[in-house]
């Protein structure tokens, strides 16, 4: 199910919009763009957020024996 959202924009935001959901074919429409922003700013959360909550427990001192390079590529998307 999908939803509306209005958003209004400056002149200079929406250009810049316009343009990038005309660059080289890879948005065919401003919306397309603007979902690919809010589903990378998603997964940049859940890695921030997962750092945050990995510092708490160091601090706590709670230990894994899994490296945070480990953990970091468990977290990237598969494809």
């Amino acid at each position: 199910m999908s939803n509306s959202l209005n958003v209004s924009l400056t002149t200079e935001l929406r250009r810049f919009v316009d343009k990038r959901a005309s660059d080289n074919d890879v948005y065919s429409t401003p919306s397309e763009y603007i979902r690919d922003l809010i589903r990378r700013d998603m997964r940049e959360h859940e890695v921030v957020t997962s750092i945050v909550e990995g510092i708490r427990q160091a601090a706590a001192g709670q230990f894994r024996e899994t490296s945070a390079v480990e953990i970091f590529k468990s977290m990237q998307p598969q494809g």
